[in-house]
């Protein structure tokens, strides 16, 4: 197999430690531009995947992040901002981190050289066919992950994955594969710069595409949000405001009885 771990080669900088802090922040800065030009490089294949996302999602499947370390983390953010931006539940886009939600805050160590956790912990959330799988790493190459999508592929669950490394053992493994290539990070190995920031971007638009498709926007708004806290609920009546053509106060009296946007706006009379 021909693979280069591009993320692991050496940084086009040197002698970080004799920069100013502005030729850091600008060097770090210019590295960063060239992120978003990758991920264009890969909407093809993150088009595919958002596809076959939305297609188990609307027969009532769920959507399964994957990962370790920084990878692992990214994936339990975009999972846990789901059900308030959307309404969704808990259930529907779920996280998982090698070690646990400890990991979320703490390294765990080698919890990602695991061959058989991950696996097991999809299995704790009933994993069947119905769902789909995406496997997040940089490298390409975290035993975590290639083993739970191994045994999801056996399983006959359609599995996706996010890599920053082109032709990986992720790669190959997953069905519906994203590469998106960045290149060396500024410090050598540091995958969570811009390896972590083409990850964000694409799990930004796996998520807000498919459920864009799903009907949880309407025109541009986020009507099916959960109204959890002041500022959420004033940027609700500001829609009811704009969407009914009504007062402010009205506005406020249809969120307290109908419990956010969408709903009001339905029962609108």
């Amino acid at each position: 197999m021909n693979f280069i771990k591009t993320t692991e080669q050496d940084s086009k900088y040197n002698h970080l430690e004799k920069m100013s802090v502005s030729d850091i922040l600008n060097n770090i800065n210019n590295e960063d531009k060239t992120v978003p030009l990758a991920v264009e490089k890969s909407l093809p294949q993150i088009e595919t995947l958002t596809k076959q996302i939305v297609t188990k999602l609307q027969d009532g499947g769920r959507l399964f992040y994957i990962g370790a370390g920084t990878s692992g983390r990214l994936g339990v953010v975009d999972a846990s901002e789901c059900p308030p931006t959307f309404g969704v539940s808990n259930n529907v886009v779920i996280g998982i981190i090698a070690g646990g939600d400890i990991a979320i805050r703490e390294s765990v160590e080698f919890a990602e050289d695991s061959t058989n956790q991950g696996w097991l912990d999809l299995q704790s959330h009933k994993i069947s066919n119905k769902d789909i799988v995406v496997g997040i790493a940089a490298s390409g190459t975290t035993p975590y992950v290639i083993a739970a999508l191994e045994k999801c592929n056996e399983n006959n669950i359609i599995t996706g994955c996010i890599s920053c490394n082109e032709n990986s053992p992720l790669s190959n493994t997953a069905k519906f594969p994203i590469d998106v290539i960045v290149g060396p990070e500024f410090v050598t190995g540091s995958s969570r710069m811009k390896a972590g920031t083409a990850q964000k971007l694409v799990l930004n638009m796996l998520s807000t595409a498919t459920m864009i498709q799903l009907g949880r926007i309407k025109g541009n708004k986020m009507v099916d949000m959960q109204l959890s806290n002041k500022k959420l609920v004033e940027r609700g009546q500001k829609m009811l405001v704009k969407e009914l053509n009504i007062d402010i106060n009205e506005a406020s009296s249809l969120i307290d009885k109908f419990g956010n946007v969408r709903n009001a706006i339905k029962n609108y009379k």
